[in-house]
């Protein structure tokens, strides 16, 4: 099986507002960017959009190191939350209705497709390709501006 690395990262300008997101791809070495935004969007959003982005490059099954410095996209599958949630129809431990639903169950999709392991990076920090994620992001966003 195909090894990949995928990191990942999404932002906002306001929350909400208009969001970028960045994905990087790495296989044998080879480096795919991808990015792409939405005008009103929150970083929540962007950062699952991000995952999901990245997983649909992929042509096949692989096994896929995902790193992504939003707490709130690894903690669903590392913690098992994003289980819970589906288990009782979308909704948290204190019932109320998960945000993000038609998201986390693209994600959920892609992630199946795929072995995919998840881990928590640091943002804004020493990682070359978590800082480029941000820039991609980023300029995703001054993109949406530039096309009103």
């Amino acid at each position: 099986m195909k090894k990949v690395e995928l990191y990942t990262d999404g932002a906002c300008s306001g929350n909400p507002g208009a969001g970028g997101y960045g994905a990087i791809l790495i296989y044998r070495g080879v480096v795919k960017e991808i990015s792409g935004g939405e005008r009103e969007t929150t970083n929540n959003r962007m950062e699952i959009r991000a995952v999901i982005e990245g997983l649909a490059q992929l042509k096949e099954r692989c096994e896929v190191t995902v790193y992504s410095d939003s707490a709130y996209t690894v903690n669903a599958f590392t913690e098992g939350w994003i289980y819970g949630w589906m288990k009782n129809g979308w909704k948290k431990a204190d019932g109320k209705p998960v945000l993000n639903v038609d998201l986390w169950q693209r994600l959920y999709e892609a992630v199946s497709a795929h072995k995919v392991r998840f881990i928590k990076v640091k943002g804004h920090a020493d990682n070359e390709y978590n800082n480029r994620c941000d820039a991609l992001a980023r300029a995703a966003i001054k993109n949406l501006g530039e096309t009103a």
